[in-house]
């Protein structure tokens, strides 16, 4: 079985592109599942799929975070990896789809897990928003600040891979000629609505960044708290092929975690977190050494 790719809300999980990528498994938060059922939802993934990689963005609630990392230790597995990503949620659903793509390839699952952070780099992510009064993700002038008090005004920010603001005049062009170029590969675009109407993401932004395919998806739940706002449109863009996803993590050299002994891709483990630089033998990980490492080390 492939390893099994996990998010902490069910609309994190975009439609799969195709019949054979799989879906993600949901790990439901401390208020939808107590300490035992959420280790028995663990368990049961790591005895049908081997291994799990879950994204934990920064920003999920800390109960969120910490029953994460609490059944990891309890479980006593290095078979769990935590990906912290930071993206805004439309984006992060993306990758999730990505590594979903990749699972079932030839991969090993610490290639996998070390695979987030390469991918996540060809990921562009933002919104077109009503205010960004509340925006704290990126800076904010004290104009856009001023302006957002306008109930005409609308803004097209660019949270990734580089922030960038701009507001947007009555007919959309100054603020489609004022954002930043777009990918300069192939991509296709996803939306979600909020409490805004506005047709700029598939009318300006889509022919403007030439993506080959637009996709409109239900506004996770996160968004208007990531963004400051519920009048909005969330979008993200990233690669659909496999074949390119399959080539860009292919071409990446692979080393051993001299920690825990995963397979890894760039420079850090994403199992143990473990930098892959020769003094990794004298640093320890984010995370507290689990029994299974501490055998594997032993060896």
């Amino acid at each position: 079985m492939p390893t099994a790719i996990a998010v902490t809300s069910a609309d994190l999980v975009l439609p799969a592109p195709d019949r054979h990528t799989p879906g993600a498994a949901v790990l439901h938060p401390p208020e939808q599942l107590a300490l035992d059922g959420a280790l028995a939802e663990a368990a049961a993934l790591l005895e049908r799929h081997g291994h799990l990689v879950a994204l934990v963005p920064p920003w999920l609630p800390a109960a969120t975070v910490q029953r994460l990392h609490t059944v990891r230790a309890i479980l006593e597995t290095d078979r769990i990896a935590l990906l912290g990503i930071d993206l805004p949620p439309l984006g992060l659903a993306l990758l999730v789809r990505q590594l979903r793509q990749l699972s079932v390839c030839d991969f090993s699952p610490g290639v996998i897990a070390s695979a987030a952070r390469l991918l996540s780099h060809y990921i562009y992510a933002g919104a077109l928003l009503g205010s960004v009064a509340k925006l704290d993700r990126i800076p904010v002038g004290l104009k856009a600040h001023a302006r957002s008090w306008s109930p005409s005004a609308q803004f097209a920010v660019l949270a990734h891979p580089k922030p960038h603001l701009a507001r947007l005049g009555t007919s959309g062009a100054q603020g489609t000629a004022a954002l930043p170029a777009g990918p300069a590969f192939a991509t296709h675009l996803t939306f979600a609505c909020g409490q805004l109407t506005s047709d700029w993401v598939t009318a300006e932004l889509a022919p403007a960044w030439q993506v080959q395919g637009v996709m409109e998806n239900p506004l996770p739940a996160d968004s208007p708290g990531w963004w400051g706002t519920q009048k909005l449109v969330e979008f993200a863009a990233g690669i659909p092929d496999l074949s390119v996803l399959y080539q860009l993590v292919a071409s990446v050299r692979r080393e051993e975690c001299r920690w825990c002994g995963f397979e890894l891709i760039g420079d850090r483990c994403g199992f143990c977190a473990a930098p892959l630089q020769s003094q990794s033998q004298s640093q320890t990980p984010s995370q507290p050494l689990t029994a299974s490492n501490e055998r594997r080390t032993a060896r």
